[in-house]
């Protein structure tokens, strides 16, 4: 048993795996690092698709027909245990995008881009952990953070790697730990998007969690979306009144993904792997993405 407990108090690790700039998405989960624990992390992930969801409809081709498009991303990940019920977390993406034939972003005028995306930096507390019976609890917590574009990269087009804005966002959540090394885990989050140049949709983000743990693994399934507030929708007039592929980070992003992820501890409970798997089910004005990330973690305890 304290095996398995040393590994669920470390397994915060794990939103490295979905986190890896597959898709954005709620960022946090509800393990917590010890006080003066740090976690360093990098990973990798690849992700494709081609065909997009115009407005509500999917269609069997990319805008402008660039076929496969491709992006592949290399993050930084860091968490620190402030105190047993406060972290602190730090994220920052280099991403590389591509499409197969050649055909040059309307906007950028090239195909293919790179650079560093966005700095993520986020506070997580957990305000409530209670016993609800012998073999189960609950806990309950919250985050807030601040993502900024520090690689200035184009916003506008189709080959860009963010939409520019300054990130502001509240998550809040609820864990129930059950019996038999079995959790639930659901989330909502408010993110308030700003950029100078353009209106930024805000977005609600929700998510359910299935895991469950051991001192030999840890694996949960998720599903994640997101609503925009507002925006335009492509391939309506007042898209085109607003400039086409530069009115991109205008439009109404929606999405729903499906992300599976595995933690396995390969030395002292301080070395492990991650491998997580996504794709995305449904969507507005969104690509039809699949992909994986692998992942290398290092815990200081």
């Amino acid at each position: 048993m304290n095996n398995t407990i040393t590994l669920k108090t470390s397994l915060f690790i794990l939103c490295l795996a979905s986190f890896s700039s597959l898709t954005a998405q709620t960022i946090i989960n509800g393990f917590f690092p010890q006080k003066n624990e740090f976690t360093v992390a990098s990973s990798y992930s690849y992700k494709s698709y081609d065909n997009f969801f115009m407005g509500n409809t999917q269609t069997e081709t990319n805008p402008m027909n660039m076929g496969e498009i491709s992006s592949s991303v290399v993050s930084v990940y860091g968490e620190y245990g402030i105190l047993d019920w406060l972290s602190t977390t730090v994220t920052l993406p280099y991403i590389s995008m591509q499409n197969e034939t050649g055909v040059l972003d309307p906007v950028s005028q090239t195909d293919q881009v790179s650079g560093v995306q966005d700095l993520s930096m986020f506070f997580k507390a957990r305000v409530l952990d209670a016993q609800i019976n012998n073999a189960s609890k609950i806990a309950v917590g919250g985050a807030a953070g601040v993502s900024v574009p520090v690689g200035g990269y184009e916003e506008a087009g189709i080959l860009s790697l963010g939409n520019g804005a300054t990130a502001i966002d509240g998550c809040g959540f609820i864990q129930i730990n059950a019996s038999r090394n079995l959790f639930v885990e659901l989330q909502a989050a408010y993110s308030l998007r700003n950029n100078g140049d353009f209106e930024i949709p805000n977005a609600t983000l929700f998510s359910a969690k299935l895991g469950y743990y051991n001192k030999w693994f840890y694996a949960h399934a998720k599903i994640g979306t997101q609503n925009s507030l507002d925006g335009l929708d492509i391939g309506t007039p007042e898209f085109a009144e607003a400039g086409g592929a530069r009115a991109l980070p205008e439009t109404e992003v929606d999405y729903t993904n499906f992300y599976f992820d595995l933690y396995v501890p390969v030395y002292k409970q301080s070395i492990g792997v991650s491998t997580g798997y996504t794709t995305n089910m449904s969507g507005k004005n969104y690509d039809r993405a699949s992909g994986f990330s692998v992942g290398l973690v290092y815990k200081v305890p």
